[in-house]
């Protein structure tokens, strides 16, 4: 499969730096080099971000909020970075959030959860939880309107976005959207997609099964529908969703499932397979032009979903492949 021309580049560079043996480095050593500052765009002008601390069930929850330049009270979507649940932090997100911010006219709530292996799981989703808990008591203190909330995330986040969704549905939180970015529904680790992109394509199968590792506390707890949203096995009425997947990521297959089981549990579903990507692709603003066009039409998402009145939309499901501008073959 044909890579983007402007992806092969980053792959390129990649591919050209020492290789890093991953079971010698401690966790929180990577996380610490990992957590440099962003080499990519810094995403659009937003009218106010503001940190903040909220309770949470290991202590202070930390939450950022970006308010984007509109006036009145807005939707609120909440959202949760990815990095393989070790990972990565605010600071690393900050461009996606901007952008999704301003572009759907949203506030964005994103959550500093706990990382493993400090925090094994559940602690990253009962932050998350705790976090949707707040947000829908509390956001008429932050000019915000309870009945307009989402949940979004990427990669490790869309995981606990998908999560989060369907405890919400168990807790009658009503939520317009899920927005799964190039999610982790399976830890199982062990695709079709795993064996054809888990080598060469910057994340490596090597390297999920390294993160997995961290974030479980055994390999059973992979069973858990709150490791893997994947393993629930009763998704109805559970949010409409809207999934973004990239063709060269060993995740693709697992967040085209959920796309299906959600389907086959009557919940509307609007699956994107992004053409000659790679996983991650939508942080590299400004190297990737597909990431711009992501983030726009992830905001269209959005914005449609909060002009909604009434019901969820009519079961669908609908795979939409962006061209971006190129022709992968």
């Amino acid at each position: 499969m044909t890579l983007d021309p402007q992806v092969q580049t980053i792959v390129d560079a990649y591919s050209a730096m020492p290789k890093v043996d991953l079971s010698a480095i401690p966790a929180a050593i990577f996380r610490a080099a990992m957590n440099t500052p962003s080499q990519f765009a810094p995403g659009d002008e937003v009218a106010q971000i503001e940190d903040r601390e909220i309770a949470g069930p290991g202590g202070p929850l930390r939450i950022r909020i970006y308010r984007p330049k509109t006036s009145g009270r807005l939707p609120v979507t909440l959202y949760f970075h990815g990095g393989g649940f070790v990972i990565c932090s605010l600071d690393t997100h900050d461009n996606i959030c901007r952008c999704i911010a301003q572009r759907a006219e949203t506030l964005v709530v994103s959550v500093d959860y706990r990382l493993a292996p400090e925090a094994k799981f559940p602690a990253a989703v009962e932050d998350a939880c705790a976090a949707l808990r707040w947000v829908h008591t509390h956001a008429a203190d932050i000019d915000g309107d309870a009945t307009r909330l989402a949940v979004a995330g990427d990669s490790a986040g869309g995981n606990l976005a998908a999560v989060t969704a369907q405890w919400a549905q168990q807790q009658d939180i009503p939520l317009r959207q899920q927005l799964l970015l190039y999610p982790v529904t399976d830890c199982a680790c062990s695709s079709t997609s795993y064996r054809e992109f888990g080598e060469g394509y910057v994340l490596t199968a090597d390297m999920m099964r390294w993160f997995i590792g961290h974030y479980l506390p055994n390999e059973q707890a992979a069973d858990d529908p709150r490791a893997s949203p994947l393993r629930q096995t009763d998704l109805t009425d559970i949010a409409p969703a809207t999934i973004f997947t990239a063709a060269c990521d060993p995740l693709r297959d697992e967040g085209e499932a959920y796309a299906a089981a959600l389907n086959k549990a009557g919940v509307a579903v609007n699956l994107q397979r992004w053409p000659g990507q790679i996983h991650g692709f939508i942080s590299m603003l400004g190297a990737i032009t597909a990431a711009d066009d992501a983030l726009t039409e992830a905001a269209l998402v959005l914005r449609t979903a909060f002009r909604k009145t009434g019901a969820s939309p009519a079961n669908r499901t609908a795979q939409t492949i962006h061209q971006s501008g190129r022709s992968p073959a």
